[in-house]
C-alpha cells in the first residue's frame, strides 16, 4: 500500500509504503532510486529516516534502496508478544513487497537480524554485516535484561529503559549515558524504548551465531570501521573466521560505530554492480 510519494532529501523522490508482516504487524518502509535492490536493516534506536544519508549514497552509485522502521519504531506498528523470529518475518515481508530476492545490509543489531533471517530462509542474494555485536560468550548482558526492560516500559518508565539498555545492552560508560539523558536527542529516543526489548531479545538468543547462521548459503561481507569499539572489531574478526567463505572489509572512514555513507556504498557497489 502506497502511503505517500514525495520529494525527498537530496532531490530524490521517496515512496513511503507499508506492508503487513506475518503476525499482522504493519511495517513502514521507504524506497528510493532505481537499480538492484538493497534493503537496509538498522540498529538500536534507529528508524528508516535515520539512514537517509546512507540510502542516498547508495542511490547515487546505482541502487534502489529500501529502509524500514523495525517494529515498535517510527511509523511501524507492534504486536506482543514478539520474538526475533517475528522481526525476521518483518524483513521477509518487506523483501516480498519490493520484489523478492534482494541484497541486505544490516548495521549493529540489524546485522545480527539480517544473518538470523537469512538462516531461517528469508531470500537474500548477498549479506553485508556492519559491526554486528555478537558476544561469542564474552561479556554477555544479564540474561534477564529484556524482561527488566519490558517491566520498565510497562510501568511507564521508558526513559529508564532507554538508559538501562545503553548501560547494559550496549555497554556505554555511565557518564556518557547520563550526558545523553541530559541532551536534546534524548526525548527522541524515549518513544523507541519498546524496541530495546526486542534488540535485547535478539542479541541474547543469537549472541553466538547458530549452526544455521554459520551455514547460510549466500555471499557474506563483514564490514568494520577503522576506529570502533574494540569488542565490535573483535566480533567482526571472529565472525569472519566462523563463517566459511565470508570476507572481512575494513572501512577506514567509518568511526565510532557509525556507517560512513559514501565509503560503505562503494563496498556494496564493487560487489554488486
Amino acid at each position: 500500500m502506497v502511503a505517500a510519494e514525495e520529494p525527498g532529501a537530496g532531490g530524490v523522490r521517496v515512496d513511503r509504503e507499508t506492508v503487513l508482516s506475518a503476525d499482522g504487524t504493519r511495517i513502514a518502509y521507504e524506497i528510493r532510486g532505481s537499480g538492484p535492490v538493497v534493503v537496509i536493516v538498522n540498529g538500536a534506536f534507529s528508524t528508516a529516516r535515520d539512514v537517509t544519508e546512507f540510502a542516498l549514497a547508495l542511490v547515487r552509485v546505482g541502487f534502489a534502496v529500501v529502509a524500514f522502521d523495525r517494529r515498535a519504531r517510527g511509523d511501524s506498528g507492534d504486536t506482543k508478544p514478539s520474538a526475533p523470529e517475528r522481526e525476521a518475518e518483518d524483513l521477509a515481508a518487506v523483501i516480498g513487497a519490493v520484489g523478492g530476492r534482494v541484497s541486505v545490509v544490516g548495521h549493529s543489531s540489524g546485522a545480527v537480524l539480517a544473518l538470523f533471517a537469512a538462516s531461517l530462509g528469508v531470500p537474500v542474494q548477498h549479506l553485508f554485516l556492519s559491526e554486528p555485536p555478537f558476544r561469542f560468550g564474552q561479556h554477555e548482558p544479564a540474561p534477564d535484561l529484556a524482561e527488566r526492560l519490558q517491566r520498565l516500559v510497562d510501568d511507564g518508565d521508558s526513559a529508564t529503559a532507554v538508559s538501562t539498555f545503553q548501560l547494559e545492552g550496549v555497554g556505554l560508560d555511565p557518564a556518557l549515558v547520563e550526558q545523553i539523558r541530559q541532551s536534546p536527542i534524548f526525548p527522541g529516543l524515549v518513544p523507541l524504548a519498546q524496541s530495546t526489548v526486542y534488540d535485547a531479545q535478539l542479541v541474547r538468543q543469537v549472541s553466538t551465531p547458530t549452526a544455521a547462521m554459520v551455514d547460510v548459503q549466500v555471499p557474506v561481507t563483514i564490514v568494520v570501521g577503522g576506529d570502533t569499539f574494540p569488542f565490535l572489531a573483535s566480533a567482526a574478526r571472529r565472525l569472519a573466521e566462523t563463517l566459511p567463505g565470508s570476507e572481512l572489509v575494513e572501512v577506514a572512514e567509518s568511526v565510532g560505530h557509525r556507517v560512513h555513507p559514501e565509503a560503505t556504498a562503494k563496498v556494496l557497489a564493487e560487489r554488486l554492480l
